[in-house]
């Protein structure tokens, strides 16, 4: 039986209120809205459902290059992110979330949009569905999935963080629900 190993975990502060960082010795594999006295027992929960037994352990160093590509995005200084990942989903989640990484800065695409990419134009709940188990928002820009009618819909953070993500994308013009 391979032997655990340990999950890094740190917080940084954030226009969208505190965000929970979780790397793996892989790669960034999980980012939370809230503190870790909030998230940790979220995140402990997606381990076991993965049947992933890690330990989490709170590393600021680790996490300090993740932090920095964040903390450029938020000013306005990044547009895209060098990260190494370690996600964890389904060949379909990860199809998706591929195709949602590929949405540029200040843009945006609708759930049916990424379905037709894919080759299932009927999947738009499965898309949206996928979008929503994301592990590493902001990271992978499923805040960029809008509605057909162009309407904000379904973030995991809320509305509000993904409203605010868009502008400050420059993305001012998106309907609200």
């Amino acid at each position: 039986m391979p032997k655990n190993s340990a999950l890094m975990y740190s917080v940084m502060n954030s226009p969208l209120g505190d965000l929970t960082l979780v790397k793996s010795e892989k790669g960034l594999c999980y980012i939370e809205f809230g503190s870790s006295k909030d998230t940790i027992c979220h995140v402990r929960r997606k381990l076991r459902t993965r049947q992933i037994r890690d330990e989490l352990v709170w590393n600021e160093d680790e996490l300090t290059a993740v932090k920095t590509q964040l903390e450029e995005y938020f000013n306005g200084e990044r547009t895209s992110f060098d990260v190494a990942l370690d996600m964890k989903g389904t060949p379909f989640q990860k199809l998706v979330w591929e195709k949602v990484n590929q949405i540029p800065y200040g843009k945006t695409k609708s759930y049916k949009d990424i379905a037709v990419e894919i080759g299932a134009p009927k999947a738009v709940r499965a898309i949206g569905g996928a979008n929503n188990q994301n592990p590493v928002p902001l990271i992978i820009p499923c805040h960029r999935v809008i509605g057909s009618n162009g309407s904000l819909v379904g973030y995991g953070g809320g509305l509000d963080k993904k409203e605010k993500l868009l502008d400050l994308e420059g993305l001012k013009t998106v309907t609200k629900r």
